[in-house]
């Protein structure tokens, strides 16, 4: 049994070792997350695995390539861990590649959820970006000839942000497969078309590594925050509106990220053994 949700159109299957008993393949991820030959999805997460006390959580890109973190996939797990009654309190905590997950439930059926996201690092290293050691902000670089003027940062996962006084599909599925595999980056990146409308409101839309275009990215919503309050065009607390929906964030006083936004749930769906040969 696969269990189906979406934050704000992001979607992901929740695969629970210990009720689907598959051994899990790169090909059986990317049948899966297609959506006219599987279920359909913007990825998998597999999950609870347990370690003694410790719970953590496995982040599969539609490639089959995996990501080592996941702002929507986080929200999604916890309310999974919620409604399987692997968690019964108000909040949740568990580990992605990336580290500590701690999640907040804002109600009682758990489709409204705040997430401690950690803190950006706009180091070259922790992106990682190509040449000498210094923080990527306001950085020109070519992608398909035409240079372009980012910033780059990691959030547990790679972004690179391109400010503009308008953000819009076309230029956005121009130019994401171009940043994503760009030589900048050896372990590719997300790409976020980012507009300034206010202090407190900013739009994005995103072509994330390893998914392409999605309604919504949790970890580009984080990213977005960092970029603007490291640049002086925000407060530190504000919305963050994608073509599936708004995302409330914000920074704490030690400028860790603060991620509110819904979980919906889809559906459940029983897979033939045939499916995973």
């Amino acid at each position: 049994m696969i269990k189906k949700y979406h934050g704000l159109g992001n979607d992901y299957l929740v695969i629970d070792p210990a009720k689907c008993n598959v051994n899990l393949q790169e090909s059986h991820i990317r049948k899966l997350c297609k959506r006219n030959f599987g279920i359909g999805a913007d990825g998998i997460l597999y999950g609870p695995i347990r370690e003694g006390d410790k719970i953590s959580v496995r982040c599969y890109n539609p490639d089959g390539s995996e990501a080592s973190n996941s702002g929507t996939g986080i929200r999604i797990f916890a309310k999974y861990l919620h409604d399987e009654g692997y968690v019964t309190g108000k909040s949740a905590e568990f580990y992605t590649a990336s580290g500590r997950a701690f999640v907040e439930f804002l109600n009682e059926d758990a489709t409204l959820v705040r997430a401690k996201m950690g803190k950006a690092d706009f180091h070259a290293s922790a992106i990682p970006v190509i040449g000498e050691e210094r923080e990527v902000i306001n950085e020109p670089m070519y992608f398909g000839g035409d240079l372009y003027e980012v910033t780059c940062l990691s959030v547990g996962n790679p972004h690179c942000a391109y400010l503009t006084d308008e953000v819009h599909y076309d230029k956005v599925m121009e130019l994401g497969p171009l940043v994503e595999s760009a030589d900048y980056f050896p372990e590719r990146i997300n790409f976020m078309m980012l507009h300034v409308i206010s202090r407190d409101h900013v739009e994005i839309e995103v072509y994330e590594r390893g998914a392409g275009y999605t309604l919504a990215s949790g970890t580009s919503a984080c990213a977005a925050i960092a970029v603007t309050t490291r640049l002086g065009l925000t407060d530190r607390k504000i919305v963050v509106s994608q073509p599936g929906g708004d995302l409330n964030v914000e920074m704490d006083d030690n400028d860790e990220i603060i991620m509110t936004g819904s979980v919906d749930t889809v559906g459940m769906m029983m897979l033939t053994e045939s499916f995973f040969m």
